[in-house]
């Protein structure tokens, strides 16, 4: 399925480029309605207009389109743009604020709206952002409702901005639901490290774990639309882990600028990444005969050890292209509830229709309070194979298939390897980035051979 905008997750570049900005993001949101009304209601709407002139607003069905966003200082110019295309074409546009990306979904789902939007750039830096939708019931699209809502991308909408109807309570409600996955008080004896990273989730992962009882110690919570992801954040969790160890936390927990991943530090300043949550998680629920059809759904990119690790309990693994959405997809096809990437995209969809990383945090201390251990313990359950990732930006993306060194590269290592490893080479859809992994027994093989992989890119790409 060709598709010229959207991503892994939703249409992103850089704020006044070619493709984020305000004209594309009005056009956009007018697409995007004419998506989901269908060709059969669009029909109906024709006739209508043409024989009883009945108000476009009025004939529409789309009722509420919910809009929220993150801490960027370009997200209310394209909140508003948004809006005007959506409006353009029949919807009630809803302003919920800045709010994290799974408070969007949980209100899509609560309200029986039909669509969300989000004007994120997840874990981008500042300069960027973007826009991303949630169908009926709060999931994501499918690569064929991406395609559509493009094939309807029109030329200018017309009109000025309007003030936006705003609505308060998808906030209040999040934290009341997040808060209510834990016993009241829980968390009375504990010090968390919380990284918000200058992000959507500011003002609801603190409270929800304040509510809880716990002691929050802050980082990255002094949003000023230019900060969000900057040196904080699950992408850069250097400073969580040392303030976990020199305020003696229980434990340490970073989210992106969204707040749909999850990236954890145990109390000894160790890291956790997706992999080692998402294992940690499968296995309590393997104990406890409570992991949906014994499966748990990944990407490409997971880790060797995580296989092994859930095999060997019992239960079974599933992988997907990367991008949380695949992994969601999944999920609902195989009646699994538990799924998620290594980067923090954890899905717990028994809570939530996407990847929550207050959810993934709350699961992975409800598992430590009914173990009576701490996470440096309970992280044991995963053994990583070896493994080293690069990621190249590069000026082009040239199919990979076509460059000829790299892929005989890539066909001699995997010989190489055989069963004792893997070979990852694919480009981001996020951002302009060659992404490289290697997986295998040593170390030193590991090394090398993301060595040889760069050598082969670099002679074929342009690199920036």
């Amino acid at each position: 399925m060709i598709r010229n905008y959207f991503g892994t997750d939703g249409v992103r570049g850089v704020y006044g480029g070619p493709v984020i900005n305000e004209a594309f993001a009005a056009r956009l949101g007018a697409a995007a309605v004419a998506w989901l009304r269908g060709p059969g209601e669009r029909r109906r709407d024709e006739v209508n207009t043409a024989t009883l002139g009945v108000d476009r607003r009025e004939r529409s069905g789309v009722g509420p389109v919910l809009i929220g966003r993150d801490t960027r200082a370009s997200g209310a110019a394209l909140e508003a743009a948004v809006a005007r295309g959506l409006r353009a074409a029949g919807a009630e546009p809803v302003s919920l604020g800045v709010v994290p990306t799974p408070a969007v979904a949980r209100a899509v789902r609560a309200s029986g709206a039909r669509l969300g939007v989000v004007i994120t750039a997840s874990h981008n830096p500042a300069a960027d952002n973007g826009i991303k939708f949630f169908g009926p019931n709060g999931v994501k699209l499918t690569d064929q409702d991406e395609s559509i809502i493009e094939s309807f991308l029109g030329g200018p909408v017309a009109g000025e901005d309007q003030p936006l109807a705003g609505s308060v309570g998808a906030a209040a409600d999040y934290i009341a639901a997040a808060a209510a996955l834990l016993p009241a008080r829980s968390l009375a004896a504990w010090r968390v490290v919380l990284d918000t990273a200058n992000g959507a989730t500011c003002g609801t992962s603190p409270a929800v774990l304040r509510r809880l009882g716990a002691e929050v110690v802050g980082l990255g919570d002094t949003p000023d639309g230019t900060n969000i992801n900057a040196n904080v954040g699950s992408e850069h969790p250097a400073a969580l882990a040392a303030r976990v160890v020199a305020t003696g936390a229980t434990l340490g927990i970073a989210h992106d600028g969204d707040g749909d991943r999850c990236i954890l530090c145990d109390e000894l300043g160790g890291v956790l990444d997706g992999d080692e949550i998402l294992t940690l998680l499968a296995l309590h629920a393997l104990r406890q005969r409570r992991l949906a059809k014994n499966t748990l759904v990944i990407t490409v990119q997971s880790n060797l050890g995580v296989d092994a690790a859930i095999t060997a309990a019992g239960g079974r693994v599933l992988r997907t292209n990367v991008g949380d959405r695949y992994v969601i997809e999944r999920m609902f096809a195989e009646g699994a509830t538990l799924g998620g990437e290594s980067s923090g995209h954890i899905i717990c969809s028994d809570v939530s229709p996407t990847g929550d990383g207050l959810v993934a945090a709350l699961k992975v201390i409800e598992v430590m309070l009914m173990a009576g251990k701490p996470l440096s313990e309970l992280r044991r359950a995963l053994t990583k194979f070896p493994q080293l990732t690069a990621a190249l930006k590069v000026r082009e993306k040239k199919p990979i298939e076509s460059l000829a060194q790299l892929s005989a590269t890539i066909r001699a290592l995997e010989a190489e390897l055989g069963g004792q490893g893997r070979v990852l080479v694919r480009y981001s859809g996020t951002e302009a980035k060659l992404r490289l992994l290697v997986e295998g027994p040593t170390d030193a093989i590991v090394r090398a051979a993301i060595g040889r992989l760069e050598s082969a890119a670099r002679a074929e790409l342009a690199v920036l």
